[in-house]
Formats: structure tokens, C-alpha cells, sequence
């Protein structure tokens, strides 16, 4: 897999270039990441890959022909099949999980960082997706261009330890469960007796219990979306009845609680 990124800050991309997972990728020949500066693609003595918008208003945009050649000169020089183009924009799709595994599956990926206020509407004609990281607004896509191409590359058959990503928050629709090292006992805390006993069953079970727990602790709405299994509706209403218990009449994520809390 090939992961081209094109900015105008390739000075930014120094330290991640050298990170454990990219060249991890690139020593196992499971995929590189290019960085590409848009300025030469400017052409002209100033390189002007920017100018202000047709209508007024403040800031700057990108240029679409700046951006379109070096787009073009980026599948120029990877694989002809398999190619994705994606902006890092605020006005994009939430990325999640999901979209870092379909990604994964791509032979090569084109990220195309916007910078100041964007860039020229007509490029998102030549681009298969916009991504946004969140609703926040950051100076570019350069952070998030990292953060996609770190979640895609460590999903790569052979990156990482076997079964190792399976586990992870999001991989199942919950957050992953609360995990724990040595020592067992830490400034008064134990670890859950239950990770010592070396049950196989019993471990497996708190751990799914657990993963529900946080899940409707710190993302109830990831529950609204995810169809639960038998067990896992069963664990759901133990941990429900638990926090009744512990609360009186509050529990996450139940109209009760929204009415204790007014």
C-alpha cells in the first residue's frame, strides 16, 4: 500500500515520517507513506498556491490547479488501481473505524490537506471523500492526515501483533475494556481478582462486561447503533441494575437519570 500526502507544509510530517508505525510498513513491505509539497505545482517565481474568494471574505483558499497537478502527478507515480482520494476538511464525514479498515483495503491513498479556510469547492468534484477528523477547526489537514494515515497503516495485515486490533475500542462497537500491568497492587488499588485467576471464561465475560460498562459510561450512542448480542443485553441490564443499586433511581444513559439530574 502507498499513502500519498500533499500539503504545502511538508516540513510538519519530519518526525512521523521516522514513527514506530510507518516504518515499521515500510521495513516489512506492507506500505509507504510520500509526502508531496503542492508549491512547485504552482509554477511562477512565488509559487502562489493561494488566493482570497470570489464574494469577499476573510482568509484564504487553495488554489484548485496547484492542487489538481499535484494530485494528478501523485497517481502518476503509484498504482494505477486501487486509488483513493480523500480532503481533510472540517466539512467532511466523521472517520471512524469502519472508514480506517475500508481505507486499509486501498492500494493507494491520496490525502490532500486543506489549509487557511480550504480550498476551491471545485476540487471536492475530484476527490472520491471528505474526512474530518471532528467538529473543531485546526490551521490544516496536516494533523489530521497523520492521524488517518497512523489508524490505516496499523490496520495492514502483518503490522502489528496478530489479533492485536481485533480487541480495540470501536473494532466491535464498544470501547474496549480497562486493562491493567504490574504491579498488581498500586498505591492501594488492586488489579480485578478475576484477571489473576487465570480463568479463560471468566476473564472473557468481565472483559465484554467491562467494554459495556464504559461504552455506557462515556458513549451511550454507540449503543443506540450497535445490535447486542443475547449476552451482551443480558451483561447491559446486570450493569444497569448494578448502578440502580449503587444510585438509587440514576443509571447512564436511562430517562431516569436525565430526570434525577434536572
Amino acid at each position: 500500500m502507498k499513502i500519498t500526502i500533499l500539503t504545502m507544509c511538508p516540513d510538519l510530517f519530519r518526525g512521523f515520517l521516522t514513527s514506530h508505525v510507518v516504518e515499521r510498513a515500510r521495513e516489512r513491505g506492507l506500505g509507504q507513506v510520500e509526502i508531496l509539497d503542492i508549491r512547485p505545482f504552482a509554477g511562477g517565481s512565488f509559487r502562489h498556491i493561494d488566493d482570497s474568494p470570489f464574494g469577499g471574505g476573510r482568509g484564504l483558499l487553495l488554489r484548485p490547479e496547484p492542487v489538481m497537478r499535484a494530485m494528478e502527478e501523485a497517481v502518476r507515480r503509484g498504482p494505477s488501481e486501487g486509488v483513493v482520494r480523500a480532503a481533510l476538511v472540517p466539512a467532511g464525514l466523521p472517520y471512524d473505524q469502519r472508514t480506517a479498515r475500508d481505507l486499509s483495503r486501498c492500494r493507494h491513498l491520496i490525502l490532500v490537506c486543506g489549509r487557511y479556510e480550504g480550498m476551491d469547492a471545485r476540487l471536492y468534484d475530484r476527490v472520491d471523500m471528505r474526512i474530518s477528523l471532528g467538529d473543531y477547526v485546526l490551521t490544516g489537514g496536516e494533523i489530521p492526515a497523520m492521524a488517518v494515515a497512523d489508524s490505516v497503516l496499523r490496520l495492514l495485515e502483518g503490522n502489528l501483533k496478530e489479533g492485536s486490533a481485533e480487541e480495540e475500542s470501536f473494532e466491535n462497537g464498544l470501547l474496549e475494556y480497562p486493562q491493567y500491568t504490574q504491579p498488581a497492587l498500586w498505591r492501594g488499588r488492586k488489579v480485578p481478582e478475576v484477571l489473576l485467576s487465570g480463568h479463560h471464561e471468566r476473564i472473557r465475560i468481565w472483559r465484554l462486561k467491562e467494554s459495556l460498562r464504559e461504552t455506557l459510561r462515556f458513549r451511550p450512542d454507540l449503543l443506540e447503533k450497535k445490535t447486542l448480542t443475547g449476552e451482551e443485553a443480558r451483561l447491559l441490564e446486570e450493569i444497569r441494575e448494578e448502578e440502580r443499586s449503587t444510585n438509587g433511581s440514576q443509571s447512564y444513559g436511562t430517562d431516569e437519570a436525565d430526570e434525577d439530574a434536572r
